[in-house]
């Protein structure tokens, strides 16, 4: 009777045994499966960041259009800058979570920040710097103007970096 009640206790025991093993198997499987969900999430968050970016050069607030001639994509009209920056009050809302806008010139050596008196020799265009704090997210644009040359009348276009900081909201 007694070798029966040790063998009732050992299958009982290796039962919790294998009941506990498998518990901690499945919490390894759901956290690896919660950090992969976690990474695809953010993953997913700065492609949206990004394309948000992408469809902000293309807005007509910066946008060339049909301006130059042609459409243009990812083109940024420098004169609709100088004249952006210097009305901002009346886009103060305008753009939600973005808490700052820059256009910087490549090659950037030293920054000349843009406005009225130095204009079109300068390198940075602060349109929006409410917060320094914050993701910054950026993209490759061409930043063209009008000019003459010879009194032909051409846009002058040059490579820039579009700046996009938005709010930590994880904090």
């Amino acid at each position: 009777m007694v070798k029966g009640q040790m063998k009732i206790q050992q299958t009982a025991f290796m039962l919790v045994a294998l009941a506990i093993f498998f518990v901690l198997v499945g919490l390894f499987v759901v956290s690896f499966s919660l950090s992969s969900l976690k990474k695809s999430s953010q993953l997913a968050e700065e492609n949206s960041a990004l394309t948000l970016v992408t469809r902000l050069a293309e807005t007509p607030e910066f946008s060339c259009g049909s301006t130059f001639g042609e459409k243009r994509v990812n083109c940024i009209d420098s004169d609709k800058l100088m004249v952006l920056s210097q009305n901002l009050d009346s886009y103060s809302d305008f753009w939600g979570e973005i808490s700052g806008i820059e256009v910087v010139k490549l090659p950037f050596e030293e920054e000349i920040i843009c406005k009225s008196s130095n204009y079109p020799n300068c390198n940075t265009f602060k349109i929006l710097s409410q917060s320094s704090e914050g993701i910054d997210y950026s993209n490759f644009v061409s930043l063209c103007r009008r000019e003459l040359y010879e009194g032909e009348d051409y846009a002058k276009c040059e490579l820039a970096k579009l700046l996009v900081r938005y709010q930590n909201n994880e904090e």
